[in-house]
């Protein structure tokens, strides 16, 4: 069976948020109805929203159901660029290396709305550093419309000091927007602490269903709308996707369970003790989502008092509750890495060590890239360059070989190309050409990571047999 470590394109689904998911298809009725079947989804709808809320440290009136992380960025960069145009504010602050969601949205606006982008520089970790956005926000003053930044690179995997940067920009009293993406479920999102006006999530990375994001936007902060219609969300018309919600927040209940529920409305947790339906009851809501069909004192959601001992649940009837393993029982979120009484996140930084050590003893030569503090980037991630050889051509071999991995973001559309984000650190193009990145996730193992380790050496030294290939196109004949 092929060994899969391209978690940070997509996660497989949590087995508590398919069953929740599966469950939450049966119920019939559009949120906005007013008869009782649309009220039931309405209060399935919100109540998600609130635990979704719960794990990034928001109120959920300021969670926006969106259809995924690439809406909700664009929502976020368009949106507030929009809304700040009077007066005229047309430079855009983006650091470089940011996803390409960020700038192709930002290279529409200068194409069609008279935008003006300055890219910030990043050093050779991919970070940036809030000196040189308070330069940027001196140089420009009042003609700054928003900044967007990463909270965690997608590919080199390096944590910024987001604190810092909305701090900075908040004395310039300039909007951020956080691409939070690849950080969610990796990292305690505090988003009302942080203070920025707007940040994007996405299901699918942290064991959801794809199709369901968010846009956490900020109470004081508006955004002109990508979407009209019905006004269904507060800056978003059509029908909301009530199973996708109800699965979205089966999955974000685990990150809850990770690092407990941030600052902002409900610090409670989720599930409150005593709940009469037993489901996955958010923070600060009056007791709990009664989710699947018949879900007795278990139900597709928290056991009484889970926040605290027991974990959510997301099968029918999990009593205890599924947590990131199917069958972990006793409340407790199992998992290869992690298991043994060891958290999620805390399992998966050491199996991410013991993977950047094995591929240093295998392939001496290999160039690891982003932070190499263990505090400074994702717990799951190891980004490497490989000289002399293509990455893609590592990543081939690698695939016949069992293993799924990767060159960098997954949503460029499978096209190959030099990474941008290498560039903006500095890396000269011969460098980026061999990048390899391998990312972590729920049920990956020690003796996963050791395969891998084990199989580099051939790869590599085939690849690098091969050489580089040219990337002139052909012109096809006639």
């Amino acid at each position: 069976m092929p060994v899969y470590l391209d978690h940070a394109a997509t996660t497989p689904m949590l087995p508590g948020a398919r069953a929740a998911y599966v469950d939450a298809l049966g119920v019939v009725g559009n949120p906005s109805s007013i008869h009782s079947q649309g009220q039931q989804a309405k209060r399935m709808l919100e109540e998600s929203r609130e635990v979704v809320a719960a794990s990034v440290g928001a109120e959920p009136i300021e969670v926006i159901f969106t259809s995924g992380g690439t809406e909700s960025i664009n929502l976020g960069v368009k949106g507030l660029y929009w809304a700040r145009q009077s007066p005229a504010r047309p430079v855009v602050l983006v650091p470089g290396g940011e996803h390409h969601a960020t700038v192709d949205a930002v290279e529409w606006l200068v194409r069609h709305e008279g935008a003006e982008v300055v890219w910030l520089p990043v050093d050779a970790l991919g970070r940036l550093h809030p000196a040189v956005l308070e330069a940027a926000l001196e140089r420009h003053g009042a003609s700054v419309a928003l900044v967007s930044v990463l909270w965690a690179n997608n590919e080199v995997g390096t944590i910024q000091d987001v604190r810092a940067l909305v701090a900075t920009a908040s004395r310039f009293g300039v909007p951020v927007h956080v691409d939070a993406v690849a950080a969610y479920g990796y990292l305690p999102l505090e988003f009302d602490a942080v203070g920025a006006a707007a940040m994007s999530i996405s299901a699918h990375k942290i064991g959801g269903p794809v199709g369901i994001g968010a846009l956490v936007l900020s109470r004081r902060s508006s955004v002109e709308p990508l979407i009209h219609g019905g006004n269904q969300q507060r800056v978003r018309s059509g029908t909301q996707d009530v199973a996708g919600a109800v699965a979205f927040a089966a999955a974000a209940a685990e990150v809850v369970r990770e690092f407990g529920a941030g600052g902002g409305a409900g610090s409670a947790g989720v599930g409150a003790a005593g709940a009469g339906r037993g489901g996955a009851g958010s923070a600060g809501a009056s007791g709990a989502v009664g989710w699947a069909a018949g879900a007795g004192g278990g139900g597709a959601g928290a056991a009484s008092g889970a926040g605290t001992a027991g974990a959510v649940g997301g099968a029918a009837g999990a009593g205890g509750g599924v947590g990131w393993a199917a069958g972990a029982g006793g409340g407790a979120a199992a998992g290869s890495a992690g298991a043994g009484g060891e958290s999620f996140v805390g399992g998966l930084a050491a199996l991410r060590d013991r993977l950047i050590e094995g591929v240093r003893e295998a392939v001496p030569e290999a160039v690891l890239r982003g932070d190499p503090e263990a505090s400074g980037r994702l717990p799951g991630n190891a980004h490497f360059t490989f000289p002399g050889c293509e990455g893609d051509s590592l990543l081939f071999l690698l695939d016949l070989a069992g293993f799924s991995v990767s060159t960098g973001s997954a949503c460029q559309a499978g096209v190959p190309e030099i990474s941008h984000v290498l560039t903006a650190m500095g890396v000269s193009d011969d460098e980026a050409r061999g990048a390899l990145r391998f990312t972590l996730g729920h049920g990956t193992t020690p003796a996963e990571v050791d395969a891998l380790v084990a199989a580099l050496p051939a790869a590599y030294a085939a690849a690098r047999k091969a050489g580089f290939s040219t990337r002139e196109v052909t012109p096809a004949a006639r």
